[in-house]
């Protein structure tokens, strides 16, 4: 019943494959799911990070199946915070986070994809990528002029760069779902007024202002082409293997709790298991307890966990 129910929530988020996307009018930044207020939203938000904790302890246990959460908005739209109140409740250990920002002359020696593949987590992790391979098609695309910085040979820089990124990206994340990793995208959909306010907010509260960057204005100059290549993205890239998200951004505290959600909802599909124990490990376990138990001081119990303490 609760997988059921977390199907039927995140349902209307999903991008299906094929569908061709015109972000502006098919997804509402403001949509809050019927959830009644903020307090019913952190209320639900509580129960899936609970969960979270619960389902990745499993699936560091089970040690399989890796999980990559792929984060991608414009600018103040929420990715950090989303990231700090869904994950505040699992094991730090078994979660990585990695921000990418502007290549570096490394990176723009090797091809586009490189330096995403070198940071995947390992089988029994959740990586989370706070900007993600999907730079490659939209900052990219919107400013031309980083193909250039990519040092590509004339061939890989036609008209169809786009398209073949598109393709080569589906395979690639194909490619990792067969070798054991659950790939899990997220777009964080904030309408044009709200990114507006939240720059604003970034200005006139002092222990905001570290935030702001001028940066951020002149991208927003270019919101329809974003729009543009966002949906362009999603159309293209939603596939039955990794499909996309998007998330109501508009509120944060719907944000949050459709992130966990849809999270929780992938783990929840792999479904990892504690291992079980073998006659062997359970000869070998008894073995060890039996000689931890003979270490009790005088008049201390056997095994303080167990009920009487000499069970």
């Amino acid at each position: 019943m609760r997988r059921q129910r977390l199907e039927e929530f995140i349902a209307p988020l999903r991008v299906p494959a094929g569908r061709k996307v015109h972000l502006g009018s098919d997804y509402d930044p403001a949509y809050k799911a019927g959830i009644a207020n903020k307090k019913a939203g952190k209320e639900l938000l509580e129960e899936g990070v609970s969960l979270l904790s619960d389902y990745q302890g499993r699936l560091a246990a089970q040690n399989s199946w890796g999980v990559l959460v792929v984060l991608q908005a414009l600018d103040t739209a929420g990715k950090d915070g989303a990231i700090r109140h869904v994950m505040s409740g699992v094991n730090p250990q078994g979660v990585s986070v990695h921000s990418f920002k502007v290549p570096s002359t490394e990176e723009l020696d090797h091809d586009y994809l490189w330096r995403y593949a070198s940071r995947l987590p390992a089988r029994g992790q959740i990586g989370i990528f706070n900007r993600s391979h999907y730079e490659e098609v939209l900052v990219v695309r919107v400013h031309p002029e980083n193909l250039e910085r990519e040092q590509l040979p004339p061939h890989a820089r036609g008209e169809d760069v786009w398209q073949r990124r598109y393709r080569e990206i589906n395979d690639w994340e194909r490619y990792l779902v067969d070798n054991g990793f659950k790939i899990v995208k997220l777009f964080l959909n904030l309408s044009k007024e709200e990114q507006r306010s939240r720059l604003l907010r970034r200005i006139d509260l002092p222990d905001h202002r570290w935030k702001f960057s001028d940066a951020d204005v002149a991208e927003r100059a270019r919101w329809e082409d974003y729009q543009h290549a966002i949906s362009q993205a999603l159309s293209h890239t939603s596939t039955e293997w990794a499909p996309w998200h998007v998330i109501p951004a508009d509120h944060k505290w719907f944000a949050r709790t459709a992130v966990a959600c849809v999270v929780l909802d992938a783990l929840m599909e792999i479904d990892p298991h504690y291992p079980k124990v073998g006659e062997e490990q359970r000869r070998e376990l008894l073995r060890a307890k039996q000689e931890l138990e003979a270490e009790a001081p005088h008049g201390a119990p056997l095994d303080p966990n167990v009920a009487g303490g000499d069970a």
